[in-house]
């Protein structure tokens, strides 16, 4: 979109930077009264006008902001003389990072509690919240033995689940935050889904699921992948780690069982 000159520099008005930027002008201007984000330029009318400069310093508002920094310290880091373009982004490259992997976390945690719930858990409600956080297994028990109860890994692992521990709860969420962490780290480097690499992190996933649960032939197996991206509860957590992630761990599943 294009905008006017403002001698030689391109200048857009408020309404173009909000279409462009998604927000709303009612923001822009909210920013400009705080000091946050004041335009280079006004018209003799009194409209502002945003140079590449102004654009630049949006993109960075914009950025902390989506990390949940209130507009009070995002000016004050803005403003620091000391930061560059480059510190910024490094700072927001670790922040993200960070961001990334208390998410792999919390698909395990949702991961772990909907099996806790599918097949039972013998933990004090203590203990529970330790393992789970505020999720409770027992509040989709219901449905989980709609889905699977009869089956003979539900009867497995009904058997199996029924003796574990605190500490047997713990050890299958890291095991499990390792093989996130694994396959997002190879999708994120752009190694395909058939990859030995990325089929090794699926079979280290079937035999989690063998170990702890129920023996997970690659036939099953295939299956539990295709309701990871079928099923919006563990679509929706992958996918908060990295768009795309439910469909690369599904395809990597299929190829495994190949």
């Amino acid at each position: 979109m294009a905008g006017y000159s403002v001698g030689q520099v391109a200048a857009y008005s408020v309404g173009q930077v909000a279409a462009f930027a998604g927000v709303t002008v009612r923001t822009l201007h909210h920013y400009d009264e705080i000091g946050l984000l004041s335009p280079s330029e006004r018209t003799a009318a009194g409209y502002r006008r945003y140079a590449e400069p102004d654009l630049d310093r949006l993109q960075q508002v914009l950025f902390y902001r989506e990390l949940g920094f209130p507009l009070e310290e995002i000016t004050t880091i803005l403003d620091d003389p000391g930061a560059d373009a480059q510190t910024h982004l490094r700072r927001q490259h670790e922040l993200l990072r960070r961001r990334i992997s208390r998410l792999e976390a919390l698909v395990v945690s949702v991961e772990t509690a909907m099996e806790a719930a599918r097949m039972g858990v013998s933990l004090t409600p203590e203990e529970r919240y330790e393992v789970f956080g505020e999720f409770r297994p027992e509040d989709h028990a219901e449905e989980a033995e709609n889905r699977w109860g009869g089956t003979s890994a539900w009867t497995e692992s009904r058997r199996r689940t029924s003796s574990y521990t605190k500490a047997d709860w713990e050890q299958i969420k890291a095991e499990a935050a390792g093989l996130v962490h694994d396959w997002h780290a190879l999708f994120a480097g752009g190694t395909p889904a058939d990859s030995p690499e990325a089929t090794e992190v699926a079979e280290r996933h079937r035999a989690h699921i063998s170990r702890w649960f129920y023996e997970c032939t690659p036939e099953i197996h295939v299956g539990l992948g295709e309701m990871y991206v079928a099923d919006e509860r563990f679509a929706r957590n992958y996918e908060e780690v990295a768009e795309g992630l439910a469909v690369y761990i599904r395809d990597s599943i299929t190829a495994n069982a190949r």
